[in-house]
């Protein structure tokens, strides 16, 4: 993988692969290369028409995790990577990474389309809410050096996995690489703040962003991820408007995701 600087001086490892106008792609929780092979399928697809940046964010893989941890510097991450592939792109933002690029569109980075796929908001009562402690819990796990439980209170509290699907996970191999991030678990937890809450989205949050966005769900996902979709299209100024892409749930085809965001870039 190459490496770029962020502003803090943070190591942020990339990878680059086609001929074309840039694609940066963001990951959501928990994934990076180690654990994911979703991201190099997606560049794949792309790659005979886009030149695709996929990268691991801050605190995985082989990039660096400068403390003290705050979203900016991860808005900042990506603007490094932006520059690196000629001073704009297009963005596509996976789960609570699509909501990483709604803050750093709405902070001015040059993204000249942004493509969101099922970034987990829920605004109303289709699903239990997360819980409103959920940060500091997390934290305090964390704290205590308890990496396996703080992944499994993340995946049972936002991903909504039932318990004995958790226990289950953690005796397979690649829990281990789940565990070697689990400080991100705060990160995005952070991120997703108060957008969990079963509250109507905030309307201030993104409006001073110019960049056209595109929100995407799957048809076969929960009724509460299809309301957050059409809730989030609503409240961007510069809205696309919402494409459900049937069958998909949140392991999304990479393959249909790639074309659905190459057409909506040739828009």
């Amino acid at each position: 993988m190459s490496v770029v600087r962020s502003s803090d001086g943070t190591s942020i490892a990339y990878e680059k692969v086609g001929q074309g106008p840039a694609v940066v792609l963001v990951d959501g929780g928990f994934a990076y290369r180690a654990i994911d092979p979703w991201a190099g399928m997606f560049a794949g697809a792309l790659a005979d028409r886009h030149t695709v940046y996929t990268y691991e964010r801050r605190g995985r893989g082989e990039s660096g995790n400068t403390e003290p941890y705050a979203k900016e510097r991860e808005i900042e991450d990506l603007a490094a990577i932006i520059a690196e592939a000629g001073g704009s792109a297009a963005v596509l933002g996976l789960s609570s990474g699509g909501v990483l690029c709604l803050d750093a569109a709405a902070a001015g980075l040059p993204i000249t389309h942004l493509a969101v796929y099922e970034a987990p908001v829920i605004v109303d009562d289709s699903h239990a809410p997360r819980p409103d402690d959920y940060l500091a819990q997390a934290k305090q796990i964390l704290a205590e050096g308890r990496s396996g439980d703080a992944v499994a209170y993340a995946m049972t509290t936002t991903f909504f996995m039932p318990e004995e699907d958790v226990a289950a996970m953690r005796a397979e191999p690649w829990f281990g690489a789940m565990e070697a991030v689990a400080h991100t678990v705060a990160y995005d937890g952070e991120i997703m703040d108060g957008l969990m809450s079963g509250k109507p989205l905030p309307e201030d949050r993104w409006n001073s962003s110019t960049v056209k966005t595109l929100v995407i769900y799957g048809g076969a996902s929960e009724q509460w991820v299809h309301n957050g979709a059409k809730s989030l299209a609503d409240v961007l100024p510069v809205s696309h408007g919402t494409e459900c892409l049937d069958g998909q749930n949140h392991d999304v085809d990479a393959n249909l995701l790639a074309e659905t965001v190459a057409k909506f870039i040739a828009s």
